[in-house]
């Protein structure tokens, strides 16, 4: 089957590979020449494990291309996905601008039937936006379908949550359009659901701000374990055996980040009060995840005295392991206080420093852990990459000023850090 894969972003470009390779025939569409000219040169502009090499694997097999000219993958293809950029509005509403564009832009060039899908996460009811705006830039009696298709991908896991998926949603219009998504997701073995198109819109916007609940409980959790002596590790695994509750998303940490919590988070309140319904529940949780970042800047601070003229090495920019995403990562809220405070910083990640240059200065951006490590007054360790997993504690504290350790996702065991001479501060343990 044909498809066209509007926008080369992060969902896009997984999404269109994981398409081409289930055999399918697709084009993904960007407006931006200079990432579709590095595409057709085999250069991908995202980290993501796996990717790379399907891309160039289905290009090479034909079933893969990419190309700036939109028409033409509208002329060609049957499902047209939009998997365009949707970021918040200074009001936290979620930009739809691009989604218009893009729906002008088919409504202009169908020529015969199309199924046209929602690929980006966008507020309840944006498919009804989407068939007006279709028919107001149609000036032909031409059928179409509108669809809701949300992704679920985790970044660093994309490509395999893509094909081995928990669930499949998809919100329909019409019986054509169910078979037809049917047929298209036929070669991957997982649950599907059709619903209605605003349900289908609602099903990734509950699930975004119910994780984001879960992250920012048990947050607020580790808070009461450190003025108690309780271990917030024991405590999500003896509420994780619940199954009701899952042990999933209950690990104490610096926060969430990325491209989809804080956005969904915030889009979804906006939305929420639109329809006159006031989510103070979202609200709490947005702030305590805040509050959450700069609390590891504290435990920092009362280890050390004070910040200014202090030295501080951050291991970890990325919001998580396995991506080079700094969309809303905790490490920017966790230096820009670090900074305000007088603190000199030094960072590395193993993948995210190019990215990160872009957005922050004043950094001194190491070429490992170690020299990272080297003469600095504190460590805080903001993204759990499996390299700072395995690395030598003891030459890291050799080569520290002061041995202070901020583990910030609780990837060490504090008798051990403390046997080796750290002075270790975890998240509510």
């Amino acid at each position: 089957m044909k498809v066209c894969m509007v926008g080369t972003g992060y969902i896009g470009l997984v999404s269109g590979a994981c398409f081409a390779e289930i055999g399918h025939e697709v084009v993904c569409v960007d407006n931006d020449t200079q990432k579709i000219n590095m595409l057709n040169k085999g250069e991908i502009p995202i980290f993501e494990p796996g990717l790379g090499e399907m891309v160039k694997k289905n290009v090479r097999a034909g079933r893969l291309s990419f190309t700036t000219d939109i028409r033409k993958g509208i002329e060609q293809s049957l499902f047209i996905f939009i998997a365009v950029g949707t970021p918040p509005k200074a009001s936290g509403e979620a930009d739809l601008s691009g989604i218009e564009h893009v729906a002008t832009e088919i409504g202009t060039a169908m020529v015969e039937y199309r199924i046209i899908v929602e690929k980006s996460t966008v507020p309840v009811l944006t498919g009804r936006r989407l068939r007006t705006m279709i028919e107001k830039s149609c000036t032909r009696d031409i059928e179409f379908d509108v669809a809701s298709n949300p992704e679920f991908l985790r970044e660093g896991a994309a490509v395999n949550e893509f094909l081995c998926p928990d669930r499949i949603v998809l919100g329909v219009e019409s019986k054509k359009a169910e078979q037809r998504l049917l047929e298209l997701y036929k070669p991957i073995n997982a649950p599907k659901i059709v619903t209605d198109i605003a349900s289908a819109e609602l099903i990734k916007l509950t699930s975004n701000a119910f994780l984001s609940t879960k992250i920012s409980f048990i947050n607020a959790v580790s808070v009461l374990c450190e003025k108690t002596g309780a271990d917030i590790v024991k405590v999500a695994e003896g509420m994780g055996m619940d199954k009701r509750i899952g042990r999933a998303f209950l690990n104490a940490g610096v926060g969430y980040g990325g491209s989809c919590f804080p956005k969904d988070l915030k889009a979804f309140i906006s939305m929420s009060s639109e329809l006159g319904y006031d989510f103070r529940l979202l609200k709490e949780v947005e702030r305590i995840n805040e509050d959450q970042m700069l609390r590891v800047v504290k435990k920092a601070e009362e280890s050390l005295q004070y910040l200014r003229g202090r030295t501080i090495g951050i291991l970890g920019l990325a919001f998580k392991p396995n991506t080079d995403d700094m969309r809303d990562a905790p490490s920017i809220t966790v230096i820009k206080a670090l900074q305000k405070a007088g603190a000199v910083v030094k960072a590395y990640d193993p993948a995210a420093i190019e990215r990160a240059k872009k957005m922050m200065k004043g950094i001194d951006y190491c070429r490992d852990l170690y020299e990272t490590a080297d003469g600095v007054d504190a460590i805080i360790l903001v993204t759990e990459w499996d390299e700072f997993k395995q690395m030598d504690l003891e030459r890291v504290r050799r080569t520290m000023r002061k041995p202070v350790f901020i583990d910030g996702r609780n990837v060490f065991e504090p008798k051990k850090m403390k046997d080796l001479g750290f002075i270790y501060c975890g998240i509510g343990r």
